[in-house]
């Protein structure tokens, strides 16, 4: 286990030599298209995964942008898939669409409910070669969300919330959960700017209630090696809760002193975990 206090900061260095470049280039001149074809055989052969981004309830993609920036900066593709957060089994069917589309392998993140979402779409994938989760639910089958947060005390969500109850096509009600807006900051995102966090609380996305107590059907950590970000400070997910998982599924884990936002507040490290996922298990 690694414990973070803080994200990193990115160096780059370069130093370019005239002369060993100059002896460089006449080296390639000479070597032909074999070594040529070779070289393209070989930067085809490191051609790195893609990764693909869940996000959970009272968010929406916009949570991973600074993930997003640093991942692509080293290379890698990137996807933030749009949740419906409307249940793990249809939700996780919409993901599969996704994983489905992008061909060769990926590395699968889910925040908070996302871990629900991830660990059903990836059973079965074998181009999914990891899985991160990052604050977030690690269920085995016949586990819900509302079961593992109230596993262990700590939780304050239920006091902030603002349920919305609607009537469906066929006549039914359902409700929706939102965070009250001016809860949001404190609970949900304390580590992060004010004035970001009240953005972020007008832009969120409810979730079905219905989706925080359907139970998971199937667990991709069972058989995909499996790296969590778990934060100390969360108020959604109590941190026992989080850790239970992780040892459960046998994650690489790494604690950081962060709210449920780590992926706003701590982008740096979020994205240097997901790397060393991919480094660890595409090659």
């Amino acid at each position: 286990m690694v414990s973070i206090k803080g994200g990193r900061k990115r160096l780059v260095t370069g130093v370019v030599a005239t002369a060993t470049a100059g002896l460089a280039l006449g080296a390639f001149a000479l070597s032909g298209t074999a070594n040529g074809a070779t070289e393209a055989a070989g930067a085809a052969k490191r051609a790195k995964p893609t990764i693909i981004l869940e996000h959970g309830a009272f968010a929406d993609g916009s949570s991973w942008n600074g993930v997003i920036a640093d991942l692509r900066a080293d290379g890698y593709p990137v996807i933030a898939a749009a949740n419906p957060l409307r249940g793990p089994a249809s939700d996780a069917a919409a993901l599969r669409t996704v994983l489905d589309h992008v061909k060769g392998p990926k590395i699968v993140v889910g925040h908070s409910y996302g871990g629900n979402v991830i660990s059903q779409a990836a059973t079965n994938d074998p181009e999914v070669k990891a899985l991160v989760y990052v604050a977030a639910f690690l269920p085995a089958p016949g586990e819900s969300a509302l079961e593992l947060t109230n596993k262990y005390p700590g939780s304050t969500l239920p006091g902030t919330l603002d349920p919305v109850t609607y009537q469906q096509a066929d006549g039914s009600t359902a409700t929706d959960l939102y965070i009250q807006q001016d809860k949001f900051h404190h609970q949900f995102a304390a580590d992060v700017p004010a004035r970001q966090a009240a953005l972020m609380a007008a832009g969120q996305r409810p979730i079905a209630q219905a989706a925080l107590e359907e139970k998971a059907t199937s667990a991709a950590w069972k058989t995909k090696p499996s790296w969590d970000v778990i934060t100390t400070e969360d108020l959604n997910i109590p941190v026992a809760v989080q850790r239970f998982m992780a040892k459960r599924a046998h994650a690489h884990t790494t604690e950081v002193a962060a709210s449920h936002s780590v992926a706003v507040s701590h982008p740096h490290l979020v994205a240097d975990v997901i790397e060393r996922a991919a480094r660890a298990t595409v090659r």
